[in-house]
């Protein structure tokens, strides 16, 4: 077996796609090297740098416009990793680090759960944040705060979280135990809404696991698969008793004052769309983020048929508008492409307590067999899996995914999952969401709003950020401004950075 081993491994080690020294920028300048060895987790062929793909007859070639120093191409369901390149650099994550945010906090607040804000839930967001537009002594709900996380990554709804958790300090301890049961080993978690800090470092491998875990919750897949939302802002002014007007809301402030709402839009534009970049046909989310020192990050979710495929890209060159869509929207058709015509070069493991139940439960398995004996007990080991070696022992994603119509406008409020997956678990139901809820003494429940138009552009991002100086933690990305331009304003004193 171990000669077997080292004949796979040295013939796995001819078949790396060749790379340069130096990653190709596309701009004829030379970036960051990737680590000459990283984390094996997953798979041998992933600790390698440079592309790993393993091609089939009638397999379609990767893209050739592909910049990212970073990326990785899965099966949501099996965990089977098709193609990857330098999947374990651990680079800075900017907002996609709030996957792991929300793998952490979403199941500990009930949505219908009202938080009265205060000045100190607001302390410590980073100059330049990209903001939702929180206001201090306002309630809101878990679930407007959800909203304003994913929709636009706001860092004033991740604080407030952050403080309800026992504050952020809490907060990143808890994320930094989340992404340890995750096996997310390349990730150091240093602030829990992905601002740029020293020393905090992702990789694509363990973005894709937080994406992954996450999508498996059906409150992560509905706030990732919202395009537009309703806010909730200021309750109106108070006016004398003749000129008062009743709520027809039933979101009403004290006196029963009615409170003003605003929209806000998904910053994934894959999902939604932008002047010059279409929604991508079967998407579901599910995060984007953009810093200083990350440049541009991102973790696409997307099915086409039953195929359903997650794609992270990380540190794309701005060659091009929107470049870290495009180059995922790039991989994703790929993906679809080659599904049964690639060997897969690694897989997304599972979490630290299901390699454990798994042991155990070979353990008991062939506990009755060796007493008798029998040989069962080996067989039940090996279809237990390792957690970390065969590509069977990846979880599937429970639930469906979400429908996205083609055509230029939508006319749903949400992309909603598609029924269940038969073999799998869990599932949500259909329908349409909309803005609803009622509630007393100022409390709001937001939902979705109508569908996605056309026409919006990426918000600009201002301020600047610090610089990451941790292991392997390169990233010279532009500043903090985004590419797209007509910045649109999610609601009062909102700050764009992701």
């Amino acid at each position: 077996m171990l000669s077997l081993t080292a004949c796979a491994a040295a013939a796995l080690s001819l078949s790396v796609a060749a790379s340069p020294a130096l990653a190709d920028s596309g701009d004829g300048s030379a970036s960051p090297r990737p680590p000459a060895r990283a984390s094996a987790t997953g798979g041998a062929r992933l600790a390698l740098p440079g592309t790993q793909v393993a091609q089939g007859a009638g397999a379609p070639k990767l893209p050739k416009k592909l910049t990212a120093r970073s990326w990785v191409v899965a099966d949501a369901e099996s965990g089977e990793i098709l193609a990857a390149r330098n999947p374990h650099w651990k680079l800075a994550p900017a907002s996609t680090l709030k996957m792991l945010f929300a793998d952490t906090l979403l199941p500990k607040f009930s949505k219908d759960k009202v938080h009265q804000v205060t000045l100190k839930d607001l302390d410590g967001i980073g100059e330049g944040s990209s903001l939702v537009g929180i206001k201090e002594d306002l309630p809101y709900s878990v679930h407007d705060l959800w909203l304003g996380v994913f929709l636009r990554s706001g860092n004033d709804a991740v604080h407030v979280l952050s403080s309800m958790n026992n504050g952020v300090a809490q907060t990143v301890r808890d994320m930094q135990a989340r992404a340890h049961e995750l096996q997310a080993n390349d990730t150091h978690v240093v602030t829990p809404d992905g601002y740029d800090a020293k020393g905090q470092v992702s990789s694509a491998y363990d973005l894709t696991l937080f994406a992954r875990d996450g999508l498996k919750n059906p409150d992560f897949r509905e706030y990732c698969s919202t395009a537009e939302a309703q806010f909730p802002g200021e309750f109106a002014k108070k006016k004398k008793d003749k000129d008062k007007k009743k709520a027809t809301d039933g979101q009403a402030g004290p006196e029963q004052r009615p409170r003003e709402h605003f929209g806000i839009q998904n910053t994934n534009r894959l999902l939604t769309g932008t002047y010059d970049l279409k929604p991508y046909q079967g998407i579901a989310g599910v995060k984007n983020g953009n810093t200083t020192n990350a440049g541009a990050t991102y973790t696409a979710y997307a099915q086409r048929g039953d195929r359903k495929l997650l794609v992270t890209v990380m540190h794309p060159d701005y060659d091009e508008s929107q470049a870290v869509y495009r180059e995922a929207a790039r991989l994703l058709d790929w993906g679809f492409a080659a599904d049964g015509k690639v060997t897969p070069v690694g897989e997304l493991v599972p979490p630290r307590s299901v390699v454990a139940e798994r042991a155990k439960a070979s353990k008991e398995a062939a506990a009755p067999e060796h007493a008798a004996g029998g040989s069962g007990g080996a067989a039940s080991a090996a279809g237990a899996g390792s957690g970390s070696g065969g590509l069977g022992t990846a979880l599937a994603v429970t639930g469906g995914v979400l429908v996205v119509l083609a055509g230029v406008v939508f006319v749903v409020r949400r992309r909603r999952p598609l029924p269940a997956t038969p073999g799998l678990s869990g599932g949500i139901g259909t329908g349409t969401g909309g803005a609803s809820g009622t509630s007393t003494g100022g409390t709001s429940t937001s939902g979705t709003s109508t569908g996605v138009t056309a026409g919006t552009g990426e918000a600009a991002g201002a301020g600047t950020a610090t610089d990451v100086t941790g292991p392997d933690a390169t990233g010279t990305g532009p500043d903090a401004t985004r590419p797209g331009p007509d910045a649109t304003g999610p609601g009062p004193d909102a700050a764009h950075r992701d």
